[in-house]
Formats: structure tokens, C-alpha cells, sequence
């Protein structure tokens, strides 16, 4: 009788677009995040939540690079990401895996430079042996602006194709993480809409993973599929978007749910019950 043949071996996963594993990071006696771990696959959204001074920021800007931490580590694609390198070439290609999109487009524009120039200047700089012209007309019509805005400063437009330019400049580099700061934040209701609508035709087009940095629990709720809750640095609860926002089990967690304004709300109690946390 023949020897049964082994079931072929499953193809290794891939590993994930984005690895914290245990930052921390400290302002002299504060410890701003402690001991923060998270994964974001590849593709995938996860938000980071949590009031004013839950560290959720500073995590951000460790992650983009823009600040260090004491301990802990970030991988892109399964490699290290060095807090800092030496020389052009690998400073760009550190930039490249991990770009952000901050809440006020029109501090990180230029008001001189037109929505073109913006992009261009980016292409060229990463990619200077490419011509920029077809990109920058793809990247216009991917963000929805198309070649009417390539002529226009940052102060004519509005805070919504301030914001899809600020997307499309980010995208230009090909990064495997998108860090979205707070970026629909000043934005009117409707136009938040606008653009968390693109940011989700966008995932579905392409493997990019979004980090949401968000206070806004209806935006984690739209475009997460993980959401991690932080408090005085520290993650408090971590899971499935709805699984977390549905069920919350604690304290804090439900606590940031209460605290949406609903009939009924009660900002009193709300406020006593912070005090008791």
C-alpha cells in the first residue's frame, strides 16, 4: 500500500503592513505611552482612540518617525523600522513606508505652491528618473479633484481638497501605511463623509493600511475593522471594531460611548464619572 502523501504546506502568511510592539515613550515624569503593542495587517484599518493626553498622538508620531520612543519597536512588512538612518537615499526610502495626513492640510501646504507644483516637487524627489505628468494626473482623479484643481493654491480651495490634496501628496510616495491624524476633525459633517468615502475606495483599490487617530467614535466605527482604546498611555481594550464598540467592557471604553452626545445625555453624570475613574 502506498505511503500516504503530507497535505501540501500552506503558504506562510504575509506578514503584517504595521508592528508596534511595546512602545514607550516618557516626558520627564510623564509617561506619555507605555508599553503600546498593535497590529495592522496588511490592507487593514485600525483606530487608535481615547480623549486628550491618552497618548494616541505621540504613538502616531512614533510610528511616522517624527518622535522616538524610550523602548519598544515598529516593523513595516515584517522588518524593523529604525528610529533614525544616515544618508538621502535611505532617509526617502524611510519615508516611503509610512506617510501622515494631519488634521489641518493647510499648515503642512504650501500657500505659494500650486496643488501641480505640490505634487510634482513630491514625485521628484522620490522618483526622479520618472515623469511626474501621468501621475500626478492619476493622483489627482484617485482623490477626486481631477486636472481642474492642478492650478490652484492652497488657499483656494476649501478645507475638503485641502485635505484631498494632502491625501494624494501622501499616496504619491507608494507607502505601505497611511497615519490619518485626526484628518476629518475640522472638516463639516458632509464633507467628512466625502472623504472617508474616498479613504475606503482607496483601501479598496490598493493593499495600503490605514492608522485612524481619532476621538471620533462614529469614524472608527465607519472606517475600522480594529480599533485599540487608550488611556494615560496605556491600551485599556483592544478588538474588532463592533465586537468593542457594541460590547464595551471597560470602564473607560464605555465611559468614551456614554460620552457621545445622544437624547437623554447627561453631561453631569458623564463628568462624575470621569472624576471616579
Amino acid at each position: 500500500m502506498p505511503e500516504p502523501t503530507a497535505p501540501p504546506a500552506s503558504p506562510p502568511k504575509p506578514a503584517p503592513a504595521l508592528r508596534a510592539d511595546g512602545l514607550t515613550r516618557s516626558f520627564g515624569a510623564v509617561r506619555a505611552v507605555d508599553g503600546v503593542s498593535f497590529v495592522l495587517p496588511e490592507g487593514g484599518s485600525l483606530g487608535i482612540v481615547g480623549e486628550s493626553g491618552s497618548g494616541k498622538t505621540t504613538t502616531a508620531r512614533i510610528v511616522v518617525g517624527l518622535d522616538r520612543a524610550d523602548a519598544g519597536e515598529v516593523l513595516v512588512g515584517g522588518v524593523p523600522r529604525p528610529a533614525a538612518v544616515r544618508g538621502r537615499a535611505r532617509r526617502l526610502a524611510r519615508a516611503r513606508e509610512v506617510q501622515m495626513v494631519f488634521q489641518d492640510p493647510y499648515l503642512s501646504l504650501d500657500p505659494r505652491t500650486s496643488v501641480d507644483a505640490v505634487l510634482r516637487e513630491t514625485l521628484r524627489l522620490h522618483f526622479p528618473r520618472r515623469d511626474p505628468a501621468p501621475r500626478v494626473r492619476e493622483l489627482l482623479d484617485r482623490v477626486g479633484l481631477g486636472t481642474r484643481a492642478a492650478d490652484a493654491r492652497p488657499g483656494q480651495l476649501s478645507g475638503g481638497q485641502r485635505q484631498r490634496v494632502a491625501i494624494a501628496r501622501a499616496l504619491a510616495v507608494e507607502p505601505a501605511v497611511l497615519v490619518l491624524d485626526e484628518a476629518v476633525a475640522a472638516l463639516d459633517v458632509s464633507v467628512q463623509a466625502q472623504i472617508l468615502n474616498l479613504l475606503t475606495d482607496i483601501r479598496e483599490e490598493t493593499a495600503i493600511g490605514y492608522l485612524f487617530i481619532t476621538h471620533d467614535l462614529g469614524v472608527v466605527r465607519c472606517v475600522t475593522d480594529d480599533v485599540i482604546v487608550m488611556r494615560h498611555g496605556r491600551v485599556v481594550e483592544s478588538g474588532a471594531t463592533a465586537d468593542v464598540l457594541d460590547g464595551p467592557s471597560h470602564p473607560y471604553t464605555r465611559l468614551l460611548m456614554d460620552s457621545v452626545p445622544r437624547p437623554g445625555w447627561d453631561p453631569e453624570r458623564i463628568a462624575a464619572a470621569r472624576r471616579a475613574l
